[in-house]
């Protein structure tokens, strides 16, 4: 038999305890355990759900089409009116685009957000009316051949779509080629208000639907000839349509039940349905995009209208995860922070009773005193690129005072034009921005611009506030959390004015976070207690991450929102611990396991 060492070309190394630096898949012994033991990425095993941008108009049975970051979401009723507006999703916030000809409800649609397709439904009489988008207009094509709504259909483009079934409970189908439609293969159960479909017109699912009761009954299509096949766990219709790419990946998510509106989502992989993790909601009637590993579900009845979007990740998503890294030689808190995970600074803080000068350098694994700023302080703000290049704001005592590093020494340079202490800054020490904080009083939401030289006052922000985070550029940054009741306020810089956005899912202050506008991470702080959370911002939502391993406040951070860091703070005294973000981790097994 061969060994081990004849396959590998390697033998199995034996380690008292976890083997560092072991390679992905590497088996190896652990002999303190007495275990076989192999690493591999530690992501989910289920799919989850997160809160997206919500719509600018509140509808239900509206139809949608593209991909999680660029889908579109097309007319649709608020009982009544009919609406012919048209919404597009960036991945993070919707905006409304020209409207379809004709306003409808219980329609379908194929293609993507520049090349997209809408036809049949009810406007209010049923219709067979489609219609081509361009990415700029909507023109009016030729009808489909059966007049219908409640039918389901998808497609991957505005010159290739299928239809299929509807009112009158009818089985016919149809495929689209860009000209006119084609009668094919009638679908097995003819049926309507169904809760699902995806794919193209060579590859598709439907499934549920309405034939008298509510079914689970599933047909596949091989672009000849429709076949049943598995069954939903819950049947049902009115859900959300196009999440999927084939007949062999779909996803079923919301719809009624024929008893109640549910929030059960359902992943097919062309052989059965796999119950994965719920919509927040029980909603019906909802649009829908994307795959079954990226999907989205928009707009819908729960039962009172809402505009609510929430984007679904598939198992297989990588899981994030703080770990220890070299401690700070000074342990402190009220400190401030920048750079990246591998080349980052800390300057300044309070090891009580008193403010600190001292800054010290990180490489990546360990922290090196360097040149101390030229006036000790605490509660000050910082930003910067690298462990050579930062800038420190304000602060306590001396609120106004500004100092540049440049890898040698501080050198102090023009002040705040509004002292202050308790703020949050953003950017790198050629342009930075600092905003909130307070005058020991009051609260300030004043914002400065430093363009290298000197700081100007630009747009305050809407909620003055003091112990927030910040992260981003001094042309596009992101405020979050802090004193002011209710403590999860975030809002967004434009570079020219600050716009209130969704907040912390838990409130607190004297947090700190990473990242940029469309990917931050914030972590730590008061809630009270103080806390571990760690929240990671998408560009719309807040959603709960990895908790860091010790709950503090008042820390420095670096980094980004998938390389991220956390050092010094408070937690019942003082700290010198550092914790490096990954935005993906590994996990190590029992080979038995």
């Amino acid at each position: 038999m061969a060994e081990y060492k004849d396959i590998h070309g390697t033998t199995v190394r034996n380690s008292a305890g976890n083997l560092a630096g072991v390679k992905t898949g590497e088996l190896f012994y652990d002999s303190t355990n007495r275990d076989f033991k192999y690493q591999h990425p530690n992501v989910t095993s289920a799919g989850a759900w997160r809160t997206g941008g919500t719509m600018n108009t509140v509808r239900r049975r509206l139809a949608g089409a593209g991909i999680q970051t660029a889908a579109l979401a097309i007319s649709g009723t608020a009982d009544p009116p009919l609406y012919s507006q048209v919404e597009s999703y960036n991945g993070g916030s919707w905006t409304e685009i020209a409207d379809v000809n004709t306003a409808r409800e219980e329609h379908s649609a194929a293609g993507t957000q520049t090349a997209a397709l809408v036809f049949g439904g009810n406007a209010p009489s049923r219709t067979g009316a489609t219609e081509t988008w361009n990415g700029t207009a909507w023109t009016e094509v030729a009808n489909l051949n059966s007049v219908r709504g409640e039918a389901t259909g998808d497609g991957a483009t505005n010159t290739a779509a299928i239809a299929v079934g509807g009112v009158p409970t009818i089985a016919i189908v149809e495929t689209w080629n860009g000209t006119s439609w084609t009668e094919i293969a009638d679908i097995n159960t003819g049926r309507n208000a169904f809760r699902g479909a995806g794919g193209t017109t060579t590859s598709a699912v439907v499934f549920g639907g309405y034939t008298g009761s509510y079914v689970a009954i599933n047909e596949s299509w091989n672009g000849t000839s429709w076949s049943e096949a598995a069954d939903l766990n819950t049947g049902g219709g009115y859900g959300a349509q196009t999440i999927g790419s084939s007949n062999t990946s779909a996803l079923a998510c919301g719809g009624y039940t024929g008893t109640a509106d549910t929030a059960n989502t359902e992943v097919w992989n062309g052989t059965s349905w796999t119950e994965s993790g719920n919509i927040p909601t029980s909603t019906a009637n909802n649009g829908g995009a994307g795959t079954s590993t990226s999907g989205l579900s928009f707009a819908g009845r729960t039962p009172s209208l809402t505009g609510a979007t929430y984007e679904f990740a598939g198992a297989g998503a990588d899981i994030g995860a703080w770990s220890t890294s070299g401690n700070m030689n000074t342990a402190r808190q009220r400190l401030a922070g920048s750079g990246t995970q591998t080349s980052a600074l800390a300057y300044g803080g309070e090891a009580p009773p008193g403010a600190l000068g001292i800054a010290e350098s990180y490489n990546g694994s360990a922290w090196t005193e360097v040149a101390d700023l030229n006036v000790a302080r605490k509660l000050l703000a910082g930003a910067g690129a690298s462990n050579t290049s930062a800038i420190a704001i304000g602060g306590n005592p001396n609120r106004a005072i500004v100092e540049l590093y440049n890898g040698t020494s501080f050198a102090e340079v023009g002040d705040l034009t509004t002292s202050r202490e308790a703020l949050a800054a953003a950017g790198t020490a050629t342009a930075a921005i600092a905003f909130g904080g307070e005058q020991n009083p009051p609260l300030v939401a004043v914002a400065e611009v430093w363009d290298g030289t000197s700081f100007a006052e630009v747009g305050d922000l809407n909620t003055a506030r003091r112990f927030l985070g910040g992260s981003g550029i001094s042309t596009a940054a992101l405020a979050f959390g802090g004193n002011t009741s209710p403590k999860g306020q975030t809002e967004l810089w434009n570079g020219t004015a600050w716009s209130e956005q969704s907040d912390l899912n838990t409130v607190r202050t004297q947090l700190t976070g990473t990242g940029t506008v469309t990917h931050t991470i914030a972590f730590g702080g008061e809630t009270p207690p103080v806390t571990a959370v760690n929240e990671d911002w998408n560009g719309a939502t807040w959603s709960e991450v990895g908790d860091l391993n010790t709950a503090r406040r008042f820390m420095g951070s670096g980094g980004t929102a998938t390389a991220g860091l956390a050092f010094g703070g408070d937690a019942s005294g003082s700290q010198n611990a550092t914790e490096e973000w990954s935005g993906s981790s590994i996990e190590t097994k029992v080979l038995t396991d």
